[in-house]
Formats: C-alpha cells, sequence, structure tokens
C-alpha cells in the first residue's frame, strides 16, 4: 500500500478530510475480517424505490418508465437538453395527456389527466445534442415526480477529456474525493443518490449515500455512525477496503452517537 504524497494531501486536509491510502490495488480477500471499513468494499443492499427515477439510455433507446396521473412528472437529461417531443394525438384533446418542454433548462413535463383511459404513455424526444429517445411509460401514482435521463456517450467523452487532462491519476482520485465531499460533480462524472439499508460492523455503521461514475474513475459516497458506547478509531483504519484506490473520512474518530462521512475511488471496474 502507498501513502498519498504530502502535497496532494494537503488538498483534502484543507477540506477537513483525511486520506489513507492510495494505490492500493489487491484483489477482495475472501478471508478478510468483517469490521470498520472494510465492510465499504463488498456490494450493499440496493436502494429503495424513491419518488424520483435515474435511467440510462443510448441513442434511440426505449426508456421504461413511471408518469404520475393527475401530476406533473418531470423529465430531465443529464449534460443534455431536450429540443424537440413528437406525439400522436388520441383524438380526444379532454382526455389526451400532455407534453410540454421548458425551453430555459431543456427539460419536459409530461401531465396525464384522471379521465385519461390508457395505462401506457409513448412518445418520442430529441435531445440538443442529436439523441433521439422512446419513452414507453406506465402510468401509475399520484405524486408528481422527476425522471433523470443520463447518456453515456456524453459521460464517456467528457470524462475522458477530464481524467486526461489531469496531472496524474492520483491527482483525478484526489479531485473526486474533494468533488463528492462538497457535493459537487466533476465534468462527465455521473452522480446519483444511491440510499442502501445500513449495514452494521461491530459499533460502526455504514450507509452509501451516492455514486459517481466516469470513463475511468467509481466513486462512492458513505455515512458512518457509532452506533457503540465507547469511541471508534478511524484513524486505526489505515488498510484500503479491498479494490480501492483511495479513500478518505471525514474525521479522524467518533464519539458514541456521532457521525461522519467517508469516500472511496475505484478504477472502473475495480468492484467486479
Amino acid at each position: 500500500m502507498t501513502l498519498l504524497p504530502n502535497p496532494l494531501s494537503a488538498i483534502l486536509l484543507a477540506s477537513g478530510l483525511t486520506l489513507f491510502s492510495f494505490g492500493a490495488t489487491r484483489r477482495p480477500d475472501p478471508g478478510l475480517k468483517m469490521t470498520g471499513l472494510i465492510a465499504l468494499g463488498l456490494a450493499l443492499v440496493p436502494s429503495p424505490a424513491q419518488a424520483d427515477e435515474f435511467v440510462e439510455a443510448a441513442d434511440g433507446a426505449t426508456i421504461d418508465c413511471t408518469l404520475a396521473r393527475g401530476a406533473l412528472t418531470r423529465i430531465a437529461l443529464v449534460e443534455d437538453g431536450f429540443a424537440n417531443v413528437s406525439k400522436m394525438a388520441s383524438g380526444y384533446p379532454y382526455n389526451d395527456f400532455e407534453v410540454t418542454h421548458e425551453p430555459v433548462r431543456g427539460d419536459i413535463y409530461v401531465s396525464v389527466p384522471q379521465q385519461y383511459a390508457s395505462a401506457k404513455v409513448s412518445f418520442f424526444a430529441t435531445s440538443s445534442a442529436g439523441y433521439v429517445y422512446k419513452f414507453a411509460c406506465r402510468v401509475d401514482g399520484e405524486d408528481a415526480s422527476q425522471l433523470f435521463v443520463t447518456n453515456p456517450a456524453l459521460a464517456r467523452s467528457e470524462a475522458s477529456d477530464w481524467e486526461t487532462r489531469s496531472a496524474a491519476p492520483d491527482e483525478a482520485a484526489i479531485r473526486l474525493i474533494e468533488a463528492m465531499a462538497s457535493d459537487a460533480v466533476l465534468p462527465g462524472f455521473r452522480a446519483r443518490a444511491e440510499l442502501s439499508r445500513p449495514r452494521q460492523t461491530d459499533t460502526l455503521e455504514v450507509q452509501q449515500i451516492a455514486h459517481y461514475e466516469g470513463a475511468e474513475l467509481t466513486g462512492q459516497a458513505f455515512v458512518l455512525r457509532n452506533t457503540g458506547k465507547t469511541p471508534v478509531d478511524l484513524a486505526g483504519e489505515r488498510d484500503a477496503p479491498a479494490g480501492a484506490l483511495a479513500f478518505a473520512y471525514g474525521a479522524d474518530s467518533l464519539a458514541p452517537g456521532e457521525s461522519t462521512r467517508a469516500f472511496l475511488v475505484f478504477r472502473k471496474g475495480g468492484l467486479e
């Protein structure tokens, strides 16, 4: 395991973070004990259903989604925007669904009336970057909702440019951790909420809250909680979680009942 050089660690220290490891590339050890931050390197339980939907789609793909009945559904393209929407009229103008284009941000809003007869809605949309998507959605639910669509082609090109411009892989990993710590998104990275069920390892509760993905790097953000009656020494956990390229904590130790955040960076595919 190689410790981070001092000039780069200063970046995180200025943000109140402590980086313990850089360059750890070992494969998962099936005999590794389940204590402390080692558990962060393991697969987490999928997040429960949320009101907002996040979908990844390529050019020409059919997007399956859920639209609210009697309420608005906002559909937004990440790093892009809608330029045009095409739909067939049902012949019943008072019972038909409507798609409204909002030109400032490039979002579209879909309104499905209560009396709309079908349980499905379909239409085509073209983005400002020239991508075409077919939406084939179910009508379910009564609350306003949001759908965020990401296109890997956009993220891949921008992430490759940004990561190539970085002076070295270690700097790219540090910048990604710094961005996650400030709830920012680097150019070309896609970020999504990833609220997992908390996992308990001894007295430390671990819960993933966000996932960041670029062309070469993947980042994960977690919340750590001390559920025990004695302090937890995070500074003593200097072994990188299996497969991690770099990781950092928001505090050196946690008193009983306290929480902090932790951040992991992997090379793309490093969790496989």
